[in-house]
């Protein structure tokens, strides 16, 4: 038994800016999986994907490094396209290919007592999938794939149809301020959070980018500093090294207040960087001191 799984594409992101075109890897299960692996392996950790047979190098690379991954062959991994203009904030994405969602059967021998889902569109993860999993052990989401639909390849912003089947049946819900608002329809943080727990979450987390971030657990509010990095450098991911942190020191028993400092100052340190959070436990503590 694991004591966190997480599940998720591992996608191939084609970036495009007036000066060069890159392909690299992403997607929530890629962050998360780089990001448990530099950190103590007091938690025990797999990660269940799925790739191309083309794509799977991404997926060998990780096992390299340690990373218990295990990948089940799609006919297409997921493709992101991200297109920037000289601005950098205006930005068109489109989706080039699909992976199949995935089944019952894909996680059926897996056993955790934490499954963090990371969706990156809405059809990833069938409500019956979800709801077995959650059977299994406690559900952990990241709600930004459930928001989003492919149309001829564009991505469209939605709501999360199924949100109160799903949400009755979820431990722990990660949000950022403007998901917060479109899943509850309301713009105070505060208030959104107290929405998402009465449809049954227990955990809501909500990152406020550089105001930091608020937690709602036990009918109580956790107020958590952002810690200002000496540069940003590429904020991708970011969303995924704070579960990270989070979970990963909920594992080990930190309270709400600690594990969401530690979550911090890891987003910190990977804001900092390029690629997946290449930092130390002793770095992340040196940030929260």
């Amino acid at each position: 038994m694991k004591d966190i799984c997480c599940i998720g594409h591992v996608t191939l992101d084609k970036i495009i800016t007036p000066k060069k075109t890159t392909y690299m890897n992403g997607g929530t299960s890629f962050y998360f999986a780089y990001a448990i692996n530099q950190l103590p392996r007091k938690v025990s950790f797999q990660l269940i994907t799925s790739t191309s047979e083309e794509d799977a190098c991404a997926v060998s690379r990780m096992q390299k490094r340690g990373i218990d991954a295990i990948n089940h062959i799609s006919k297409h991994t997921v493709i992101f396209e991200n297109k920037y203009g000289e601005d950098m904030n205006n930005r068109t994405q489109r989706v080039l290919d699909k992976a199949e969602p995935f089944t019952i059967e894909m996680v059926k021998d897996v056993e955790a007592k934490v499954f963090h889902l990371g969706t990156l569109l809405s059809d990833d993860f069938p409500n019956e999938v979800v709801e077995y999993l959650a059977n299994k052990g406690k559900l952990s989401i990241d709600v930004q794939g459930y928001l989003r639909e492919v149309r001829n390849k564009v991505v469209y912003p939605v709501d999360w149809k199924d949100k109160l089947r799903i949400l009755q049946c979820t431990e722990i819900l990660k949000v950022n301020e403007h998901e917060m608002e479109v899943v509850s329809g309301l713009k105070d943080p505060h208030e959104a959070a107290k929405c998402l727990a009465s449809w049954g979450v227990h955990e809501v987390i909500i990152t406020l980018g550089s105001y930091g971030s608020l937690i709602y657990a036990g009918d109580k509010f956790y107020e958590i500093p952002a810690y200002e990095p000496k540069k940003v450098v590429d904020a991708t991911g970011c969303g995924d090294t704070y579960s990270t942190g989070y979970l990963y020191t909920r594992a080990l028993g930190a309270d709400y207040d600690e594990a969401g400092r530690f979550a911090a100052a890891m987003c910190t340190i990977k804001l900092e960087h390029h690629g997946a959070f290449s930092g130390t436990i002793e770095d992340v503590y040196k940030i929260i001191k």
